[in-house]
């Protein structure tokens, strides 16, 4: 058990799978107690047995993060839990749709957007009320590596939402930086998750997507998991309103 975030209280969204159920788990190991929500329960309820398995402190709260009335919950039970909340990590997305720009369907446009940034928007609005009580904390969003540049796979309405991500970061980082709170977005390159796997049906699909970066391999959950995890703790007291590529590099090319 580590001491980076010790004593803290985190709430990961999106938390039953993935990045976010690695982010949980790297939280708890670092020392902090952990609200693990989303809106599979049964994932979500085995992230939080795995944290106990492992000698940690977590709940599940499910909870759609497009819908006002779930968030404001998920951010009152986690109070209820714990008594305060020091940082989290607002994970929850999706990537659904053609990839073409006019492909993309009004409905698949609206759907990525009420999750991936209405989302994010919402969780910060309930969250740091809750934060600035203590004086100190920290939020971060999940981007990606399509945040930052275009996508070669397309995924317009997808790329859109996390460009707007760094956006909502950029501003919510200045406007509550006097007040305690660093605010940062991590942008992760291809990581081994159930989305990936959607869009890499075999071997080929799969070698040629880690060769779209220096280090020539997909990373793992745990990877992106440590960087969220140390944005949150004090080793990084100094950096806020950043988008921190997790991308083994894949930015350069």
């Amino acid at each position: 058990m580590g001491n980076l975030v010790q004593g803290k209280v985190s709430l990961v969204t999106g938390g039953g799978s993935g990045i976010g159920r690695a982010a949980a788990l790297v939280f708890s190991r670092e020392g902090a107690k952990v609200v693990v929500s989303d809106v599979e329960v049964e994932g979500g309820r085995e992230t939080v047995r795995m944290i106990k398995e492992r000698g940690g402190d977590a709940v599940f709260v499910r909870a759609d993060v497009s819908k006002t009335a779930d968030v404001e919950e998920m951010v009152k039970q986690t109070v209820t839990a714990f008594n305060r909340l020091d940082c989290a990590f607002n994970n929850a997305g999706i990537s659904i749709g053609a990839p073409s720009t006019l492909l993309c369907t009004e409905e698949e446009w609206d759907k990525m957007m009420d999750i991936n940034l209405k989302g994010v928007w919402l969780c910060m609005k309930y969250e740091i009320p809750e934060i600035l009580k203590h004086g100190r904390g920290a939020i971060v969003n999940t981007s990606s590596f399509a945040g930052l540049t275009a996508s070669r796979f397309g995924l317009v309405a997808y790329s859109a939402s996390k460009h707007g991500v760094i956006g909502l970061t950029k501003t919510a980082a200045v406007e509550f930086a006097k007040q305690g709170i660093r605010i940062n977005a991590v942008c992760p390159g291809a990581t081994r998750t159930a989305m990936l796997e959607k869009h890499t049906t075999d071997p080929q699909e799969e070698a040629q997507v880690a060769s779209m970066n220096p280090s020539n391999r997909i990373a793992s959950p745990a990877e992106i998991g440590e960087a969220v995890v140390w944005l949150c703790s004090d080793a990084a007291s100094f950096v806020t309103g950043i988008a921190m590529a997790v991308d083994g590099g894949q930015i350069l090319y």
